[in-house]
């Protein structure tokens, strides 16, 4: 069910929630938080699908908070609401508010009324996301806050920034797309011989946080030097390419030769093809909200793995 209330306060759209349990059936009970998701007007229903699917394993109630890129003093101040229940909205409720001039500048005003009691809150930017996501209107109020780097005009040095702002609670789905990686890589390395690894080769598109990140967890895990080869091949994928982890047995070596296929070799042992998809939103978003108690090793990552890995002669 879609109920639009257009030209509306959050007053209106709080007794209208109301009015739908009431009449529907449709209950708050069961929601494990509250997810806020600062986006573009024009570019909701992306995220809003993300969540729908998500929230079949994360109950949970959405809250969309859609402006224009830029806020102009000109525009008319105005609030059209939408809200979803039922088979609209997955496993959660959506809350669909579109702000216009200034209306739009209190983010934190637009939300504060429609949080769950006593739940957490987990905010979503994923698109364009504040300089310091911690200090914004929406992180301030948030336990956990996700960006994606990959969104951004400058994957890469958005990554690099993030290493000066950080404030635990902050995530960022060039990290959560690492995921089978880091799981392949720990694998390989629990095998025997369990020689130590002496150097390191990281490759991967010269546009790619994710590249970044793996090979600075590599390097903060290892403390080994780590060769981060930046490659634009005309014939490769973007994102991660591959990984070489030098032992004196012979290299592991992990590729991905395919899109979603990866093949993985090692001394003494036949040559493998793994599976290695490319993870989409829904994926990404769910894995987030498994936890919300801050990543104390994506922390140290991003804050002293990035610096290590920089400070290498070979990453100049």
């Amino acid at each position: 069910m879609i109920v639009d209330l257009p030209d509306s306060t959050i007053s209106r759209v709080s007794k209208a929630l109301v009015k739908i349990r009431e009449e529907g059936g449709v209950v708050a009970l069961g929601r494990v938080l509250t997810l806020v998701i600062a986006t573009t007007l024009g570019h909701e229903e992306e995220a809003i699908e993300a969540a729908n699917e998500a929230s079949r394993e994360h109950p949970m109630r959405v809250i969309v908070i859609s402006t224009d890129d830029e806020i102009s003093p000109d525009d008319d101040p105005r609030l059209d609401a939408q809200i979803r229940v039922g088979g609209d909205a997955g496993a959660s409720e959506v809350i669909l508010l579109r702000a216009y001039g200034d209306v739009a500048r209190d983010e934190e005003g637009l939300v504060t009324g429609l949080l769950l009691p006593d739940a957490p809150v987990v905010a979503w930017w994923p698109g364009k996301a504040p300089a310091v996501v911690s200090e914004s209107p929406l992180g301030r109020i948030a336990q956990r806050r996700i960006t994606d780097a990959a969104a951004q005009s400058n994957p890469r040095q958005s990554i690099i920034d993030l290493a000066s702002t950080y404030e635990p609670g902050d995530t960022d789905f060039a990290w959560t797309r690492l995921t089978l990686w880091r799981t392949q890589l720990a694998a390989a390395l629990d095998q025997p011989p369990y020689e130590p690894v002496t150097a390191v080769e990281v490759s991967g598109a010269a546009d790619s946080p994710s590249t970044l990140l793996l090979a600075a967890w590599l390097r903060l895990q290892l403390q080994v030097p780590v060769n981060h080869e930046l490659t634009s091949r005309a014939t490769g994928s973007s994102g991660i390419h591959g990984v070489k982890l030098v032992r004196a047995s012979g290299p592991i070596e992990l590729e991905r030769s395919l899109v979603n296929v990866a093949t993985l070799s090692q001394p003494g042992q036949p040559t493998h093809d793994l599976s290695l998809p490319r993870r989409s939103l829904r994926d990404c978003l769910a894995e987030e909200l498994r936890r919300l108690d801050p990543d104390a090793l994506f922390g140290n990552v991003v804050r002293s793995g990035v610096a290590l890995l920089r400070s290498d002669p070979s990453n100049d």
